[in-house]
């Protein structure tokens, strides 16, 4: 099935804030929402169950309210769950998810096998991470409602492919909801994803540069001084493709031409709260994802640190001019 008109209708922009690690809270996923933008979170962000379960309640509170003063439903929210066999919390997190009854979950990491039948008899959409074809069939061979392709230009664990070549790849045995990640600088590339032929498309580094995200105000600024050069691809930190700022490497006194390859990928080191602070950059005090920072291809389309309205708005703008000169 492609996007639902029920869902559609809510959306100022075909477009999801992409779930991004330690940057995504409810400041931002409300803002996102508010303003017609599926805003998505990892559940990761939260240290704990019972934190995750405030986090959906004020959230779910926030947008009910918003409704309510004007008259039309909001964009839903969307949690991530990263579904990675080393992460315990899947199930709690899953549980949370289930009891705050959301309308949208991105699964990450991982096949969603493990989570697809209770989230669908939740009546839940549930759209799944995929980084090449073979994922994309195995996807879909257990039954989700959307693939979100990774593509080359993503930020943070990241893709391999051309996004031209893998959504025409996808729509060939695939008619439900395509989302595009990776390289979405602008609503013009927004605009470019649709008429490939994508229902919605991710936006996640801009969101970063945001007044409202969790980002450090020096991770900001690092985005709007970047260009695209300054984006490496590298398995140093995750064990995982992620693109990483390089000026964030070199801050934390390593080397980005010469670094080591991280072993196996251990999600729980990532998101465990007794691990998060401690200094695990190889030859450095450094912690990745707090001091080393990720970034995708669109951070060359970063100039400022507006509100996620005002980011939104601007974006709206771009990609109503490109549909009017489409037609």
């Amino acid at each position: 099935m492609s996007l639902p008109a029920s869902l559609k209708s809510r959306l100022s922009l075909p477009l999801i804030a992409a779930p991004m690690f330690l940057v995504s809270g409810p400041a931002l996923v409300k803002a996102a929402c508010r303003a017609g933008v599926i805003g998505s979170f990892p559940t990761a962000n939260c240290r704990t169950v019972e934190e995750l379960d405030r986090w959906l309640a004020d959230m779910g509170d926030d947008l009910k309210r918003a409704a309510d003063e004007s008259g039309r439903p909001t964009a839903p929210l969307c949690p991530n769950l990263i579904v990675h066999r080393s992460n315990t919390r899947v199930p709690d997190d899953l549980a949370a998810v289930l009891r705050h009854k959301v309308e949208m979950v991105i699964t990450s990491v991982g096949s969603p096998e493990p989570v697809l039948k209770s989230l669908k008899d939740s009546g839940c959409l549930v759209l799944a991470d995929v980084a090449s074809v073979r994922h994309a069939e195995k996807a879909v061979a257990a039954g989700v409602d959307g693939l979100v392709l990774l593509t080359a230009g993503a930020g943070g664990q990241t893709g391999w492919v051309n996004p031209f070549a893998f959504v025409r790849a996808v729509r060939k045995f695939w008619d439900g909801i395509v989302v595009m990640a990776g390289g979405m600088a602008d609503g013009q590339a927004i605009a470019a994803a649709e008429t490939l032929g994508c229902d919605l498309a991710y936006m996640g580094t801009k969101f970063i540069a945001t007044r409202e995200s969790l980002a450090k105000d020096a991770y900001k600024e690092m985005l709007v001084k970047s260009r695209l050069d300054d984006v490496l691809l590298t398995r140093a930190f995750t064990g995982l493709e992620t693109n990483m700022l390089r000026p964030s490497i070199a801050a934390a006194g390593l080397d980005p031409d010469n670094l080591p390859v991280r072993g196996a990928i251990d999600v729980a080191k990532d998101i465990n709260a007794s691990e998060r602070d401690r200094p695990d950059a190889p030859g450095s005090g450094a912690k990745r994802w707090k001091d080393i920072w990720s970034a995708g291809h669109s951070v060359s389309g970063v100039a400022d640190v507006p509100s996620v309205a005002e980011l939104i708005e601007r974006t709206k703008a771009e990609y109503d001019a490109t549909s009017v000169q489409r037609v």
